[in-house]
């Protein structure tokens, strides 16, 4: 089933440059052949699930727990991050008081998971909360002072941004002046500086210590809850004992897949036992989007990544903002169906714009760049795009051209919103808010693969010259070493169901923690079709006859689905991953190519 894996100096199967443009190398080298074998032969783990295991950076001592991610050895105290305590004692005291409290969320998936999670906290007390999700394009990403102050004057008396609010200093001081608490829990970047909040829950914050930055939002709202809970216990509020905690990990889980923060530590253990929880479809609105999107089997991270979050987020993108976290906090199911189905409709709205917007920067980006190999960032901008789906054009041309790409809609006003997204190695937020320090940018922040931005039409070219100059000292250097990492290599008959439940018992694969890549040598193309919207479908075969159906996403006008047409009948390598995929009750094997190259 696998062969022995080559040195890394040495190209896997001989493959130096792929269709993709990639050097493909094997991801285990001597060391790590060593320690695939010693967890095999002292754990008795089989020898696939040890490869995968030892190729992801886990320690020989450490793969059993690895392989059983539980929350009660996994989580840290809460008051571990800095001002949990604080956000607590202020939280129990609203709860207490029954106070009206104004949950501030960001408008994609993380923040409605985020609001949902803590709304529905709230409301098992009895507590008057509401949740408020800025537009997307009038009112930006995170407070702003008109709508803090409109949650003051609709009765407000603690405000508490989730998944936002570390940076907003002008806003969170509105509320300072009018006497109003606000509490931050968010997970982005913050800088030395902080906003003037009664606590500030944030890993990310430099002072913090907890080492739980790789956390979303939303699990950062869970290890808050989990000490809020733990508190009123201890104050006597018998209410405290009947919240299922637990049940509510399935939002985390959401957040934690959707947000693509690394799956480590605390998050293996979020998303293994959210899924659990989504599997009982406890949730009505999530169990709504669910069957929307056609899904019929167990819960996986694919379907909450690729199935769901497109949709709550296409609310945020394009519709009402807000639509994703009143689905996940409403208990009837007739209007979770009923809001899922508009969810579901504005997402083919968007697909279908964000097609014909993708034609158009791919346009001009040839048109500045070629084919991009003299770029170190990929900017492009044109009025009358739709702000809310430039963060997917971004995401687009960087695969593209395998550099850090941005794209911004700017309104005739000439005031450009703008996303990027970074290839690894590469910190985009950094770059971003540099520029910000620069005077260049009118706002802009991110993590260090993706941020957002604001500017005014006449710095473009300011900004453009800005980022290829800091770019230019190190991705050429990344691109020039970008490699596809395989786990080893499979024939098309080995290729199994069976196969695939052992790859499981190592996931969840996400951030941090990516699915194994195998190899298929010589395998003849023996058919491709184009399915769906830019997708292929390829029929395989293997030199010991066995046969393989694949498929290849979006590659129908890339490089890699040309390359595919092009050695129709022909024996190929082709590299991609392994999973079982559920249809009508049934389960059956589904390779998906992600790169290919001659065989020689």
């Amino acid at each position: 089933m696998l062969e022995n894996a080559d040195p890394v100096s040495r190209a896997f199967l001989g493959v130096e440059r792929s269709a993709t443009g990639q050097r493909w190398v094997a991801r285990l080298d001597q060391a790590g052949e060593n320690r695939a074998l010693a967890m095999s032969q002292t754990h008795g783990l089989p020898d696939l699930i040890s490869r995968v295991l030892s190729g992801r950076g886990v320690a020989f001592e450490n793969a059993l727990e690895f392989l059983d991610p539980t929350l009660r050895r996994l989580m840290p105290e809460p008051y571990s991050l800095m001002d949990c305590e604080a956000a607590t004692e202020r939280l129990a005291c609203a709860i207490e008081r029954r106070e009206r409290v104004a949950i501030f969320g960001d408008y994609d998936v993380d923040g409605a998971s985020s609001s949902a999670l803590l709304y529905r906290f709230l409301t098992h007390f009895d507590v008057p909360a509401e949740i408020y999700i800025p537009d997307r394009i009038f009112e930006g990403y995170g407070p702003n002072p008109n709508a803090i102050g409109q949650l003051i004057d609709r009765g407000a008396q603690l405000i508490v941004t989730v998944d936002c609010g570390s940076t907003s200093h002008e806003s969170l001081a509105v509320a300072r002046e009018r006497g109003i608490d606000a509490v931050v829990i968010d997970h982005h970047q913050v800088g030395e500086e902080l906003p003037p909040a009664a606590a500030l829950v944030n890993p990310n914050r430099e002072d913090d210590l907890s080492g739980q930055g790789h956390l979303s939002a939303a699990g950062v709202v869970f290890l808050v809850l989990v000490a809020l809970q733990r508190l009123l216990r201890q104050r006597g509020d018998k209410r405290a004992e009947s919240f299922d905690l637990l049940s509510m990990l399935d939002l985390v889980a959401l957040s934690t897949v959707c947000d693509v923060v690394p799956l480590k530590g605390l998050n293996r253990a979020y998303v293994v036992k959210g899924l659990v929880a989504a599997r009982h479809l406890g949730n009505a609105g999530l169990t709504a989007l669910l069957k929307q999107a056609g899904i019929g089997g167990p819960v996986t991270p694919y379907h909450l990544g690729f199935l769901v979050g497109p949709r709550i987020n296409a609310g945020g993108r394009i519709g009402d903002a807000a639509l994703g976290s009143r689905l996940l906090t409403i208990d009837e199911a007739g209007e979770a169906e009923r809001i899922a189905k508009q969810l579901d409709e504005l997402n083919r709205e968007r697909q279908a714009m964000e097609a014909a917007m993708l034609a158009e920067a791919e346009a001009e980006a040839q048109a500045e760049y070629g084919t991009g190999e003299n770029a170190s960032v990929i900017l492009t901008a044109r009025e009358g795009w739709h702000p809310g789906v430039v963060g997917l054009l971004a995401s687009r041309l960087k695969d593209r051209f395998r550099r850090p790409a941005f794209a911004i809609a700017f309104d005739p006003s000439g005031k450009g919103t703008g996303s990027g997204r970074s290839i690894s190695g590469f910190d985009l937020g950094r770059m971003v808010r540099a520029a910000v320090d620069e005077g260049i940018l009118v706002k802009g922040g991110g993590h260090a693969m993706a941020a957002g931005l604001t500017v005014e039409r006449e710095k473009l070219g300011r900004l453009r010259s800005f980022f290829e100059e800091r770019a230019q000292r190190t991705v050429p250097d990344l691109v020039a070493m970008e490699t596809l990492k395989i786990d080893g290599a499979l024939s098309a008959s080995g290729a199994t169901l069976a196969l695939a439940g052992q790859l499981e018992q190592a996931g969840p694969y996400g951030s941090g923690h990516p699915q194994p890549i195998f190899a298929l040598p010589a395998h003849r193309v023996r058919d491709v079709r184009p399915v769906g919207v830019n997708h292929l479908r390829v029929g395989l075969e293997g030199p010991d006859g066995g046969r393989l159906d694949a498929m290849a996403f979006r590659a129908a006008e890339a490089d890699l689905g040309l390359f595919l047409m092009k050695e129709r009948g022909q024996a190929v390598h082709l590299a991609g991953t392994l999973s079982a995929d559920s249809w009508q009750g049934n389960q059956r094997i589904q390779f998906r190519i992600i790169d290919a190259a001659k065989a020689f």
